[in-house]
């Protein structure tokens, strides 16, 4: 294993302290683009004429590449981690605005309707009763953004080493090492899987009313799949 986890000084990084900063330029923007996701989602429910240039707006966006954004940012937030997170943040709103929208319209109205008999306010409503059962649609689309977030990090080792183990793949190109070019590769694919696993796991403790069928039938990866076919490729 010679030469795989061998870092250069001039990363400034250990290999542990590459993966902290991978993953923290990764799941911040999720985490933020999810905050942002669940209001919007709700109003895109509420007023049907706002999703479409919603969607539109978010989808234009995700087509932008990364690159285009950073020559933007980098004028305002310098060479930094939050000139990476930005864009990624924006990209994961392509994904969990459907998300949230699918997972809300997928409460029965019977449910709805009950909700309401009871006295129970759009609020509470919202947090109490739709989330939770549009929790199965959330992290599906959650699931895909958390892996497309974790490989698009590493676009930013183009702007001051900001790419986390993405800078080892240009440290790599300097140096002639490819060894670690392909701690870099393996090392992130690692890491989607574990994040992944972690995710399934969460969604099981908050939908233990989910039967054993349905989520056999996620385990096939159908519900992922609809929610990727919906995400345009090709970012740069």
């Amino acid at each position: 294993m010679n030469g795989y986890f061998d870092i250069p000084s001039d990363l400034q990084h250990s290999y542990g302290g590459l993966i902290a900063i991978h993953m923290q330029e990764a799941l911040v923007p999720v985490l933020v683009g999810l905050l942002l996701a669940l209001p919007v989602g709700l109003l895109c429910v509420h007023y049907d004429w706002l999703y479409p240039p919603v969607l539109w707006t978010s989808t234009v966006l995700y087509a932008i590449p990364s690159i285009a954004f950073f020559v933007v940012l980098i004028d305002y937030t310098g060479l930094t981690q939050l000139t990476v997170m930005i864009p990624l943040c924006l990209y994961s709103l392509v994904v969990l605005v459907p998300a949230v929208v699918d997972g809300i319209r997928s409460v029965p109205e019977e449910t709805n309707a009950a909700a309401s008999a009871m006295g129970i306010g759009l609020a509470r409503r919202y947090f109490q009763v739709q989330l939770p059962i549009a929790v199965p649609a959330i992290m599906a689309g959650l699931r895909v953004a958390v892996a497309s977030s974790i490989s698009l990090v590493s676009i930013g080792a183009l702007i001051g080493n900001q790419g986390g183990l993405g800078n080892l793949l240009t440290t790599a190109q300097l140096y002639d090492r490819p060894r670690l070019a392909v701690t870099s590769v393996v090392t992130t694919a690692v890491l989607a899987i574990v994040i992944d696993a972690l995710l399934v796991l969460l969604r099981r403790v908050l939908t233990p009313w989910e039967p054993p069928s349905a989520r056999a039938a996620r385990r096939s990866g159908a519900t992922t799949a609809d929610v990727a076919a919906r995400t345009p490729g090709g970012v740069s």
